[in-house]
C-alpha cells in the first residue's frame, strides 16, 4: 500500500513537473513576440478582399498577441506567387507569415515551374472564411443571365488577376471545358477589376462572392451563376452544365470554395511559436469587435485554426491523376 502511495506520489509530482514545464515555454512563446515586428504579408496589391482580410486579421492578432507590432507589406505578383514564395523562403521564425490565393492549389497540382513552396509543408495558421465562386457581369455588359453569356455570338472579356492566380485558372477552366465566348485578360490586381468593369474595359470576372457582393448591391453588376455556397439567390452553375469536362471543372473551382482568406507562414516554425500564433488567431477572430467589422466591411467568417487548415488543403490537393491531367491539359495555352 506504501509503495502504491510513493509510486502515485512520484508520478503526480512528475505530470506537475511536466505540466508546469508545458507552461513555461507557452510564457517564453508569448513572450518572444512582445516588442517584436511582425510582417503579414498580403500577396495582393492594396484594396480588394485579400487587403482588406489581411489588415483585419493584423489588426486583432495584435490586440491578442500584447507587445507585438504588426505591420503589413502587400508584395503583388505573378498571381500570389511573388508574396508566396517570399513567405515560404522567409526565416522560419514565427515573424513573417501572410495570406494569398487557393490558385496556388491548381499551379501546384499542375506543376507550375514558378512555384517555389509546397503548400502541404506550410506552417497553417488559420482562415477566416469560405466563399462561393461566382461569374459577375456588368450592368453595361446587357448580359442578364448565364444562357445569355453561353450563347453570345462574339466573345466578351472577363478580367483575371496574374496568371497563376484563382481567378486566372478558374476562368480558364470553365471557359475551357464549357465553352463559352470569353477571353481572359489578366493583369488587374486589388479592386482594378471592378473599376474596369465599370470603364467598360472588361464586361465580367469569376470571383469570391463576398469581393463582388458591393459591386453588385450598388447596381453595378449582377451574378449569374455560382460555385459552391449554400445561398439560394442565384443559380448553381452544376445545375446549368451538362458536359463531363464542365461538370469536372465546376467540382475542382468548387473544393477550394471552403478554402478562403489563408494565413500561413513557412514551413518549420517552432511548435511553440506556431501554437501562440494560431491561439492568437482563434482570439481575433472570435473578438465581437472584429466580428462586428467584418460585417459591416461585408466579410463572410467561417473560420477554422491551425492543422484543420493544413488537412483541407491537403484533401483539396488529393485529386486523381485524371483530374490533374485535366487540370494541365485546361491550363495549355491555346
Amino acid at each position: 500500500m506504501m509503495k502504491q502511495s510513493i509510486r502515485t506520489a512520484v508520478f503526480g509530482a512528475v505530470l506537475i513537473a511536466g505540466l508546469g514545464s508545458a507552461l513555461a515555454r507557452a510564457d517564453e512563446a508569448a513572450d518572444f513576440y512582445k516588442g517584436k515586428t511582425v510582417t503579414y504579408i498580403v500577396a495582393t496589391a492594396p484594396g480588394g478582399g485579400y487587403d482588406t482580410n489581411g489588415r483585419l486579421v493584423t489588426e486583432f492578432m495584435q490586440k491578442h498577441l500584447p507587445g507585438s507590432t504588426f505591420v503589413v507589406q502587400n508584395m503583388p505578383g505573378a498571381g500570389h506567387l511573388i508574396g508566396t514564395n517570399y513567405i515560404y523562403a522567409s526565416d522560419p521564425d514565427g515573424l513573417t507569415f501572410g495570406t494569398f490565393n487557393t490558385g496556388l492549389i491548381y499551379g501546384q497540382l499542375a506543376g507550375d515551374p514558378g512555384i517555389k513552396f509546397d503548400l502541404t509543408k506550410m506552417s497553417w495558421i488559420g482562415k477566416v472564411s469560405s466563399d462561393p465562386r461566382v461569374i459577375v457581369v456588368s450592368k453595361d455588359s446587357g448580359i442578364t443571365s448565364f444562357d445569355q453569356l453561353k450563347n453570345l455570338k462574339e466573345p466578351i472579356k472577363f478580367a483575371a488577376a496574374g496568371v497563376g492566380s484563382a481567378s486566372t485558372i478558374e476562368t480558364t477552366m470553365l471557359v475551357k471545358s464549357i465553352g463559352l465566348p470569353i477571353q481572359v485578360i489578366t493583369g488587374y490586381n486589388g479592386n482594378e477589376d471592378q473599376l474596369a468593369m465599370r470603364r467598360g474595359e472588361v464586361q465580367g470576372i469569376v470571383g469570391s462572392r463576398s469581393t463582388f457582393q458591393q459591386f453588385v448591391d450598388d447596381g453595378n453588376g449582377k451574378f449569374i451563376a455560382q460555385i459552391g455556397g449554400s445561398e439560394t439567390d442565384v443559380p448553381q452553375l452544376a445545375s446549368m452544365v451538362t458536359s463531363e469536362e464542365g461538370k469536372k471543372a465546376i467540382a475542382l473551382v468548387e473544393s477550394q470554395s471552403d478554402i478562403s482568406r489563408l494565413t500561413a507562414g513557412p514551413a518549420g516554425i517552432p511548435a511553440d511559436r506556431l501554437k501562440v500564433l494560431r491561439d492568437a488567431y482563434a482570439a481575433a477572430t472570435s473578438d465581437p469587435e472584429f466580428i462586428a467589422k467584418a460585417k459591416t466591411l461585408g466579410l463572410p467568417l467561417d473560420p477554422l485554426i491551425g492543422d484543420a487548415v493544413g488537412d483541407s488543403v491537403k484533401t483539396a490537393m488529393d485529386q486523381t491523376p485524371e483530374i490533374v491531367q485535366f487540370l494541365k491539359d485546361s491550363l495549355k495555352p491555346e
